[in-house]
């Protein structure tokens, strides 16, 4: 990992073009502000009262906008996961001010310099989020995951929560979880196994800033505590799409796989950068063999994302099974309603259902909408983050003309191949021929351009 000390403050700069260039919301209108400071006020009055049951929640420790917390219980030889949701249907009504807004904006924004949330600070950071200073309103569903990691939504309602604690991903031990966390990560991950699941979690690239005003551009794989926690919403996810499948409603989350030709690529891919795959083993088998941590591994990691061909949302069709080809299930966004909008619809939906009620027409209505609304705001999600990239690497490597790098050929891409330096967390693209992946070479820096989000260099020789 390396620091960028921004001297110039060209990546504030930057940052700033891009937040204008991509739309960015700065701050909220004063119409939704003023409606936000009274629902904020709201007292819960349909909930029932679980203020005893010890819920924690898990999250990166500066995040404040805490959509879930849990509790886990021993029952029988199952456990119960008690996800309490965020209520954020509670504050926000069809049609209001708030609702309009979220419906403009589809999901919160992240950059390295700070976010534009999908609700007001004064409900997602406050009243609606999950917080230890007092207590909140949620959907607590439960779901019942059985020895085998096999997940069923056994009902859900809306309750007032206590969180006990606000624990963090980089120092949460284990004695700070409930009984029971890590036996049911290692329940779901079994289960995903035998599904054959082809979830990818690659290390990311991410523009970071640090505490003294500094940013950090690294590739940082998942945490174990990451992983375990998202075993969580994987099991609520799956349990209420099935339930929603069951009763021929629902948003669902699907996902084509790579075609034979991708896949072959992919093997290719293994073979240049000097990876063992055997013919008899699957696509599905193989990358679950992967480690992030190793840079040739990581590298073809970040290959398979790529094949993939992108995850969408999907209402309910009679006679089709919505399919996530990566989770190998019927899968379903709906942990994360202070981040997503389709996920309070989907809450709202599962909340109905599983207490015997009809799916408001609302939400029915919201569904049929929704994929495209969540389509643009996934794609402005997806640029923002690659542009903050594009400008962390410009202004790592400013200053650098004229040095040479060794890199690795990761990716063949038009007129030339893309490549991955050796000893910084920037992937590029150069113009060159004669190469296969896996092949080393050293580049020499032409230009690196803030202003532009830019990086050229051109090949020298082979490393």
């Amino acid at each position: 990992m390396k620091s960028l000390t921004d001297p110039s403050q060209a990546l504030s700069a930057g940052l700033a073009k891009i937040r204008t260039e991509f739309h960015v919301p700065d701050g909220f209108p004063p119409n939704v502000i003023a409606s936000a400071e009274a629902v904020a006020r709201r007292v819960p009055s349909q909930h029932a009262d679980r203020t005893a049951i010890p819920y924690v929640t898990l999250d990166p420790a500066s995040s404040t906008d805490l959509d879930q917390a849990f509790s886990i219980e021993a029952s029988g030889g199952d456990l119960l996961l008690h996800y309490a949701i965020a209520d954020v249907a509670w504050f926000v009504e069809d049609g209001d001010a708030i609702d309009l807004q979220a419906w403009n904006r589809g999901e919160t924004l992240y950059l390295p310099d700070g976010k534009a949330g999908l609700y007001p600070p004064l409900l997602a950071e406050a009243a609606a989020s999950l917080l230890p200073d007092g207590p909140r309103p949620a959907v607590i569903f439960t779901i019942r995951v059985a020895g085998d990691g096999a997940v069923k939504l056994d009902g859900a309602e809306r309750a007032v929560i206590r969180s006990r604690a606000k624990l963090a991903y980089d120092s949460v031990q284990p004695s700070d979880v409930p009984a029971g966390f890590a036996e049911l990560a290692r329940r779901m991950a079994a289960n995903e196994e035998r599904r054959g699941a082809s979830r990818v979690d690659p290390p990311e690239q991410e523009v970071e800033r640090l505490a003294d005003g500094t940013f950090r551009l690294s590739f940082r794989p998942l945490l174990q505590s990451e992983q375990d926690n998202a075993a969580l919403s994987l099991a609520a996810n799956m349990a209420i799409a099935d339930a929603m499948l069951a009763h021929k409603t629902g948003l669902f989350r699907v996902m084509s796989g790579p075609d034979a030709s991708k896949v072959q690529r992919l093997r290719n891919t293994a073979q240049a950068l000097g990876l063992s795959w055997p013919a008899s083993t699957s696509l599905r088998d193989y990358q679950r063999t992967l480690d992030p941590t190793d840079p040739r591994q990581a590298a073809l990691m970040l290959e398979i994302r790529r094949a993939g061909n992108g995850a969408s949302y999907q209402p309910y069709q009679e006679g089709v099974v919505p399919w996530h080809e990566a989770m190998a299930a019927t899968y379903a966004h709906a942990t994360a309603p202070l981040r997503r909008l389709a996920d309070r619809y989907v809450v709202r939906c599962a909340l109905a259902i599983a207490n015997g009620q009809s799916v408001p027409q609302a939400v029915t209505d919201a569904f049929a909408r929704l994929p495209k609304v969540m389509g643009r705001a996934d794609a402005r999600a997806s640029q923002i983050s690659h542009a903050a990239i594009d400008l962390a690497e410009a202004v790592m490597l400013k200053g650098h003309e004229g040095e040479t790098f060794k890199a690795v050929v990761t990716d063949f891409v038009d007129h030339g191949v893309r490549v991955q330096l050796a000893d910084m967390p920037v992937v590029a693209s150069v113009k060159a021929s004669g190469l296969r992946q896996g092949d080393g070479l050293t580049l020499r820096l032409i230009s690196a351009d803030p202003d532009q989000r830019s990086v050229v260099f051109e090949s020298v020789t082979p490393a």
